[in-house]
């Protein structure tokens, strides 16, 4: 029993020690997701692959509608009404008074990929072509809403994928970026989540997918280090199993 008891205080000592600022430090378990070994880029390495269940919750993801922001925005408005008053502000006076309703738009719009799905976007954007040489998007802006604060994640998304004779319209690749950021998210999930919907699309050979982002989490409060970013990577396929393969992928995103 006392060694039991020790262990499990161990384990709490261990967990506490990795939270920083709400976020954890290391690998972060995501349900759906088995762990692995693997390779991966600098940074936030990426040792897991997508289970069956993750790899089909793609299909279906719309959780909102343009119905749902026109019924829900009294209340976000309302919300916003009472952190000001938390916050010691008197949200009567002139310069607040329409602040609860641009914050609730302002949000609504910054979480707008809960309104779309990826499959609708890929519809018509796949074609078949004689290509099996690599191909390379870099430098895709994001922008995204840590959900451990609610404040601002931006960055730029690296991805490249070996085709098997299909291909992606390459503002597609961003529109992907854009659905998935546009949500409530921490960094190593988005980075999962654009690889697998890429793999589910076309099937390719293999996936590579790297992220680097500035978090205002650590930039405004905790840390408070300005140059800080955070690199996180998620390889499938080929880019997982031949470390020639992901070799070739991570020099060209760093030209």
């Amino acid at each position: 029993m006392e060694r039991s008891k020790q262990k499990q205080m161990n384990q709490d000592e261990n967990e506490t020690d990795a939270a920083i600022n709400g976020h954890f430090d290391g690998r972060v378990k995501i349900p759906g997701w088995s762990a692995v070994g693997g390779g991966g880029a600098a940074g936030s390495q990426s040792s897991t692959v997508p289970s069956s269940s993750v790899m089909e919750s793609w299909r279906e993801e719309r959780t909102r509608s343009l119905e749902d922001n026109e019924i829900s925005l009294p209340s976000i408005a309302a919300a916003y009404t009472n952190i000001l008053k938390g916050l010691g502000e008197d949200p009567q006076r002139q310069g607040l008074l329409k602040t609860p309703w641009r914050a609730a738009t302002a949000m609504q719009f910054f979480t707008k990929g809960y309104q779309e799905k990826i499959i609708d976007v890929l519809n018509d954007a796949i074609f078949d072509e004689d290509h099996d040489e690599m191909v390379i998007v870099k430098d895709i802006d994001m922008f995204s809403m840590c959900e451990h604060h609610l404040v601002p994640i931006f960055g730029r998304v690296h991805i490249g994928y070996l085709p098997n004779k299909r291909v992606l319209g390459l503002s597609k690749l961003a529109r992907i970026v854009e659905i998935y950021s546009r949500r409530l998210q921490v960094q190593e999930r988005l980075t999962k989540q654009i690889a697998v919907a890429i793999t589910e699309a076309l099937k390719p050979a293999g996936v590579g997918v790297v992220i680097e982002a500035t978090h205002m989490c650590m930039v405004m409060r905790g840390v408070q280090k300005m140059n800080s970013k955070t690199m996180t990577s998620t390889m499938l396929g080929v880019f997982r199993e031949d470390p020639k393969t992901r070799d070739e992928f991570l020099p060209l995103i760093r030209s």
